[in-house]
Formats: C-alpha cells, structure tokens, sequence
C-alpha cells in the first residue's frame, strides 16, 4: 500500500468530516461529546488499475460535497419499461412475475438493461428507490448456470453494516432460489465458522461487510480470484466507516476484467476515487438530485428548550403507531430507552454494542409492533426497511446531511408518506439551518413545548401511561427459539429463525417476499 498517499487521503477526510459544532450538544442530556469518526480512504490500485481509471480525468466537484458524475463514452441502452423487456433467465422472470411484479422502479428500468450487457454501472437513487434490485437482478441473471467452486464466489456484493447485508440477502434470495443460485452472507457478530463451513461448501453469491470478509480471506476460507461481478451498495457510508483501505484492497483481489456496479442514496467526494479506479466507462444514472430528497416526505424542525426536550421527546415516543428516534451515542440510547420504558412506553435499544442476535431480535420486534420505539444510533440510519413507519425523530440533530438523509430514509419508503422530525435546542439552530441548506430541503419550523396541541398535531404525541413496561419475548418467538437448524452446511446469519417462515402460507411467503423486494434500498 502507498503509504503516503493513504497518510494524504486521511487527513484531507478528517479535515472533511470534523467541521461543525459536537460538544454544544452536550446540553440536551442525550449526547455525549465525541470525535469525528476515522476515515481512511486510499490504497493500491489493483494490476488493472491504469485501464480502469482511464477516461475521466480531473472533475469539478459539485455542491454540498459531492463530486461530478462521469460523462459516459458509450451511449447507454434505452431504458426498460417491463421485466418481460429484459433478457433475463425465464425462471428469474417467473420469479418476478409470480409475485407480481411487471413495472420496474425507474433506476431498475435504466440500469438493467446495461448492466444485463456486461456494463459497469453508476447508479444513485434515493433510499427505498429499488436499488438492491437494480444490481441484483442483473447479477442473478449473470451468474446463472454457473457453479461456484468451494471457497470461490463468482459475485460478490459489499454492504457497510450487517443490517445492510441481510436485507440484500433477503431482498435476492427468492430469486437466487429461482435459480438454484448459493448466497452466503458474511458479517461480523456471527460464528465465523458458519461462514466458513458456507464457502466451503459452494457459494456463488457473497453478500458481506469488508471487515469479515478480510477475515476470512486471511483464514484462506474465501478467495476472490474469481468474482466477475463486484457490487459496491452504499459506498459513500463504507467511506465515513473507515473502511476504504479494506474496501480496495478487496477490489484488488477480484477478477480485473470483471463487471463493477457501485449504486448509493449519495455520491461523495471520497466514492469518486471508486469510480475513477474501478469503474470503466461506466453507464450512470441518477434518480434523485444531489439532495435525495423525497416529495412524500415532511421535514418538521421544531424548536425545543432543553428543560423540555426530554418530556417532549416521551410524548412523542407514547404515540400511536411505530416510530424511530435516533441519538448519537450508545449510552444516550440506553438511558432514553430506559426512561421510555418506565414511562410506560415499550421502546428497545439499537446500537453497535449489541450483538448480532440481540439487534436482530430487537428488529424482528419492531417490524411486527411488539415494541412500537426503536431508540437508535445510526446503526440503524441504512439497511433497515420496516414497512409503514411514517415517523422519524432526530432527538440528536445528525452531524451532516448525509446522515439527515439516510436517518430520514426509514421513512417515505417505494411511494409511501412519513414525515421526518428533528428536534433543535437553541444553540443548535444555526448549525441546523447550515444542514438543511446542504441537503436542499426547506423544512416547516414550529416553537412546540410538550403538552401543546401543535406538538400532538405534527408528531400525534401524547402523554405516556405512567405505568413502566417490560419487554417479553412474544409466544412464537419464544416457541421457535432452539428450534432452527444448526451448523447447516450453507446456513447463513438467522437462517434458524427464518427456517419458520417457511411453514407459512404461500400466500404469505409471496406478499412478504413483494414487500421486500419492491422496496429494498
């Protein structure tokens, strides 16, 4: 690795990234100080390297921190108007059809028929636009009929978060079956032996964090030699991770003349060193603007005093209807989930202190209305989709407008309505007003206090119960514990868990595999 340009890249990324106020939050009683997360963009360009970055040249960079898209060589294909359009296996377009599913979403229509040809894709869409489909299709069809060697995938997909990584898996796997495709996913907080014992046994599709996915490779568990087709989904957070060094020195290892996809709801500074590296002439559409922003989404800032943020903040939590509100900080989420709790309120926590099976436990409650307030640090701002949320709650303003956007993005989702709520204490307001700028959003400004019919007006806040609350694991959660099947060869992270939605009606199976499908980010 260039040592010195990788010592560069990371102090112009913490010059980035440590701008703006920490430590004035400290007053509302939910945040602690902290610094500004690593980052460590930079590393070798693989034995390609001079093919792929060829082309471009220097770009102007764009507003609000994002760079200018390529300007592709080779004309693009038309757009599709119908998965029967698309040259794509039968039974994968039977898959499709079977569950109803004719129009594709507008970045699938654009990106599909290009990627089906073997392009390399640049794509943007706003969270729920229907990325995951618009890479994963193509990479399905591609890979189909071909036979992954033990310790070999032939695909690989890249997520940052373990969240992230298993709604992939679950948004493809229905059609991966269709055609008697492996998925194996990999992510830290799970047996490394599972994921291993799944390589060994075959896997042609690898949807993974780049953390564990090193490890393994360093275990000579996985090697990459034969992956043609490289999906980066969400690189832009894969840069603010720190995860840049591993993210190329994993774009190195597979096959050089294979096909590369990146897709993110943003396209940063730090994602077009990808693009200048990695991508070759490649096709690129946008769905949304830079700022991402969602028409059937509400932006409410409403000023708050920070004696009557947290009676504010209980009020909001007590409503009717599922709501996620996110802190900055893993102690500042436990002690409101706590405080929610004994006020009557069934809340759980998420953050990166739990482990795997307790934040996918605690997800699995959420989505089914078992406890009605996930308290969350940004763990959660991508790679979770929970059908009708229509309400989110900043009860830590987020650091920058990427973070707005991907918190807000839980909400809103494939055409639904939600608003986004971002509680501001008097010294916040000029940061904050600064913030929405950057994301091109005019939100609705309101002076609420608890109590007051405006706050229950714009959030449906009322006052909790007053009778504390403890959260129980619900009966089928608790007969199916112990019960899914155990070292399978193949088994992937809470496949014993999912193993019980098979005993489920087709019926069923068929709406929930829709459900996800058609709005996985």
């Amino acid at each position: 690795m260039n040592r010195d340009r990788t010592a560069r890249t990371n102090d112009r990324f913490s010059r980035t990234r440590s701008g703006g106020s920490t430590g004035s939050r400290t007053a509302n009683g939910f945040r602690s100080s902290g610094s500004g997360r690593p980052g460590a963009p930079g590393s070798q360009g693989r034995s390609g390297g001079p093919k792929r970055s060829g082309g471009y040249g220097r770009r102007s960079s764009s507003v609000s921190g994002e760079f200018a898209l390529p300007v592709t060589i080779t004309p693009a294909l038309p757009a599709a108007e119908s998965f029967s359009d698309l040259d794509m296996p039968a039974p994968l377009l039977a898959a499709l059809a079977s569950e109803g599913m004719s129009v594709p979403f507008p970045i699938q229509g654009a990106t599909l028929p290009n990627s089906l040809a073997g392009r390399d894709v640049l794509g943007r869409g706003r969270t729920g636009s229907g990325k995951t489909l618009a890479f994963g299709l193509a990479l399905l069809a591609r890979t189909a009929g071909n036979r992954a060697d033990a310790r070999r995938p032939l695909a690989l997909v890249l997520v940052p978060t373990r969240e992230l990584a298993q709604q992939v898996t679950d948004a493809l796997t229905p059609y991966a079956r269709s055609l008697k495709l492996r998925l194996a996913t990999v992510v830290g907080g799970m047996s490394i032996g599972r994921q291993a014992s799944a390589l060994r046994g075959g896997a042609e599709v690898v949807v993974a964090t780049p953390g564990r996915l090193k490890d393994l490779i360093e275990r000579g568990d996985c090697r990459l030699d034969r992956v043609a087709i490289t999906v980066l989904d969400e690189a832009d957070q894969m840069a603010d991770m720190g995860f840049m060094p591993q993210v190329t020195e994993l774009l190195d290892q597979v096959n050089a003349d294979g096909q590369r996809m990146l897709f993110s709801a943003t396209l940063d500074r730090n994602v077009d060193l990808l693009v200048r590296r990695y991508l070759h002439d490649p096709v690129v559409h946008s769905v949304d603007p830079a700022a991402g922003a969602v028409t059937t989404m509400e932006h409410h800032v409403l000023y708050v005093q920070g004696a009557d943020k947290y009676a504010t903040t209980t009020e909001i939590a007590a409503r009717e209807g599922r709501v996620i509100m996110f802190l900055d900080t893993k102690h500042a989420v436990d002690k409101l989930t706590d405080h929610l709790l004994h006020s009557g309120v069934r809340a759980a926590a998420l953050h990166g202190g739990k482990s795997q099976p307790q934040r996918t436990r605690t997800l699995d409650r959420f989505k089914t209305g078992h406890v009605t307030v996930l308290v969350a640090t940004n763990v959660a701002a991508r790679g979770i989709h929970v059908d009708n949320l229509d309400l989110v709650v900043n009860v830590d303003p987020p650091s920058d407008h990427k973070d707005y956007l991907h918190r807000g993005g839980r909400t809103a989702r494939a055409g639904e309505s939600g608003s986004v709520v971002t509680l501001v204490l008097p010294n916040q307001r000029r940061e904050m007003t600064r913030l929405m700028a950057d994301a091109g959003i005019i939100p609705q400004v309101a002076q609420v206090r608890s109590g007051e019919a405006e706050l229950n007006r714009i959030t449906g806040a009322q006052a909790p119960s007053g009778v504390p609350v403890t959260i129980t694991s619900p009966v089928t959660e608790r007969k199916s514990s112990g019960s899914g099947p155990r070292g399978r060869r193949g088994a992937r992270p809470g496949q014993g868990r999912r193993s019980n939605a098979n005993t489920a009606t087709p019926q069923a199976r068929a709406a929930a595999a829709q459900r996800r499908s058609n709005k996985a980010a």
